[in-house]
């Protein structure tokens, strides 16, 4: 039976709330006094942050783009390198990364086109909707915590764009035209919708019910999610995770395809590395946020396995990387240890 849609959407902070020290009461079957707080559970970690985190600013450029390497000057790269800024307390200007989450501002706003799209010529990728959804997922996020006309102006005609170009089924893909849908692209959408909507942007509610239906369709009965509806086998990790965020985007936080969708996630966890390798970072950002919102068990089993792996992985210069480039797996592995933080709206429960 499909949980109660909340149109409405739950209201979050427009500003960072820095919890470092405060106490996640979080699994009912632990004891109180044994919950560990924010800062014990990122203290393993604190370091490896702070050297990713380094490494981002250290190698920014001037216009606030990454360069030639690989996806580097890609809006949807400069805007999770903003985000990673943003998760660890960070706004534009202010903060230890105030200066490089400004740069990420200016960057996406300079290449936000007449139309509403953000997109960079020769930057790669299979289409501009990705790295369109993550440029208004972060305006959203920096002008909730730094208003700014100019910035409110390109984030309105942004997602303009993104509501235009929803097709016929609820969901969206590669190309600004509404023409087909899949839940990769999908969830960079719904995402930039909510986050936009906490900042004041108006997101019309048939929108967020017509994707809701869509995602809907993506589930298999084993609770993972297709790349697109119809009878196929589920996707593994990375695109089912990020099929129960977009649920939680649109609104349903718990219910039967919440939890089929967990349990599909948290037995594909334990079926080995080879489950989660293909698109890992991409699958261990959406992955946070799925366990992070459910919280409990699940949470307080997911994290430490995941936080002792990352720091694992990091080079000696700081940074993370995959075939997309080295920009992108850094940004997203420092967004995930830092998600209990809750410094960002859109991350908060």
């Amino acid at each position: 039976m499909n949980a109660p849609t909340n149109l409405t959407w739950r209201t979050v902070s427009e500003r960072p709330r820095i919890v470092l020290a405060v106490t996640m009461l979080m699994a009912l079957a632990v004891p109180v006094g044994a919950q560990p707080t924010a800062a014990e559970l990122i203290a393993p970690c604190e370091t490896s942050i702070e050297r990713g985190l380094a490494y981002l600013r250290r190698t920014q450029l001037a216009d606030g783009g990454f360069g030639g390497q690989r996806m580097g000057n890609n809006p949807a790269v400069v805007a999770l390198a903003g985000m990673a800024f943003l998760a660890g307390g960070s706004t534009p200007e202010r903060g230890p990364y105030g200066d490089a989450c400004q740069r990420c501002v200016d960057y996406l706003i300079d290449h936000t086109e007449p139309s509403g799209l953000v997109s960079v010529q020769g930057a790669g990728s299979h289409g501009p909707m990705y790295g369109h959804g993550f440029a208004t997922l972060f305006m959203a996020e920096a002008y909730g915590m730094s208003p700014r006309p100019e910035l409110r102006d390109k984030l309105a005609s942004a997602v303009r764009l993104i509501v235009n170009a929803q097709n016929d089924e609820g969901g969206w893909r590669y190309q600004p035209q509404p023409v087909d849908a899949d839940l990769s692209v999908t969830i960079c959408q719904i995402m930039a919708l909510r986050a936009a909507r906490n900042a004041g942007v108006y997101v019309p509610p048939a929108t967020v019910e017509r994707c809701l239906d869509y995602v809907r369709r993506c589930q298999n009965p084993d609770g993972g999610f297709n790349y697109q509806p119809g009878p196929r086998a589920s996707s593994l990790y990375p695109r089912s995770a990020a099929g129960v965020v977009a649920l939680y985007s649109a609104g349903v936080y718990d219910g039967d395809e919440i939890v089929r969708g967990l349990d599909y996630l948290e037995r594909q966890a334990g079926g080995g590395d080879a489950n989660r390798s293909v698109h890992y970072y991409y699958g261990q950002y959406y992955a946070a946020q799925a366990m992070w919102q459910v919280g409990g068990e699940r949470w307080l089993r997911w994290y430490p396995a995941t936080r002792d792996e990352l720091v694992a992985r990091q080079k000696n210069d700081g940074s993370w990387d995959d075939n997309n480039g080295a920009h992108y797996a850094t940004a997203m592995a420092c967004i995930v240890l830092q998600t209990p933080n809750e410094a960002v709206p859109i991350f908060q429960r």
